[in-house]
């Protein structure tokens, strides 16, 4: 049976969506404990799957996967929608892959945090395992948590994603609305590449958070981003318009 990691709101309160997040390489469901909880503590139903192996499963079977996680996550063996899926490096890629493809679990909206770049030059080469930490992030209880977790492959940003599944990746001219999460700080992104498959798209957001790493979700800054991945949820309802106007006399 496919074991999940399961984050439920406080109780009492109704039931604001539903949110699944599929691990980069290397990670585990205990990589996302933290986001998880916090997303949970504003009412958002979450679900952690198991991270892709690209090399090995077929996309078809992936979405398969998660349409069967997305099945028993409300007391009524439905969705409590909006769906939205979670994905960090590798499981960015698979996510936003499965876009353009019928049929599957179908996203009310998808975020993709450090999706990885398709140039050689936004590979990671091998070294050692406080090597590959510093490519990751410079949260030190992140660090302690990759480190401390057994599960976590070390050196497996090294591992190459499939180039057809990158491909399809950046090149999507999907509709669904997107918020695309990277570091100005990640070494393993193409920003460039990122900002064109933000404006192809009909309906996306691309947030650079200052000084994060490529664990763009669980570096320093991850309340900020926590915060920012709800402010995308909250849009859903409200056309993708912002519910609140900031203006300052900061900048």
């Amino acid at each position: 049976m496919t074991q999940y990691s399961d984050y439920f709101g406080p109780e009492g309160l109704r039931v604001r969506g539903t949110v699944l997040i599929v691990p980069g390489r290397g990670e585990t469901h205990s990589t996302y404990t933290r986001f998880g909880r916090r997303l949970a503590a504003d009412a958002y139903r979450v679900r952690i799957v198991d991270a892709p192996d690209l090399d090995t499963e077929d996309l078809t079977a992936l979405a398969a996967r998660l349409s069967e996680a997305a099945e028993d996550t409300a007391a009524d063996d439905g969705v409590v929608r909006p769906l939205v899926l979670v994905g960090a490096d590798s499981g960015a890629a698979a996510v936003a892959t499965l876009l353009d493809r019928e049929p599957g679990v179908r996203p009310d909206a998808v975020v993709l945090a450090g999706l990885p770049g398709r140039s050689p030059g936004t590979t990671a080469t091998a070294g050692t395992w406080d090597e590959e930490l510093d490519v990751r992030t410079a949260c030190p209880t992140h660090r302690g948590a990759l480190t401390e977790d057994p599960e976590v492959r070390r050196g497996s940003l090294d591992e190459v994603v499939p180039e057809a599944v990158l491909g399809a990746a950046y090149d999507s001219k999907t509709a669904v609305p997107t918020l695309l999460l990277v570091g100005d700080a990640d070494p393993l992104a193409d920003h460039e590449a990122l900002a064109h498959a933000a404006k192809s798209r009909a309906s996306a957001r691309l947030s650079v958070v200052h000084g994060a790493h490529h664990d763009v979700l669980n570096d320093l800054q991850h309340r900020s981003v926590a915060a920012e991945v709800v402010t995308f949820l909250e849009t859903l309802r409200n056309d993708l318009r912002p519910l609140v106007t900031v203006r300052s006399s900061a900048w």
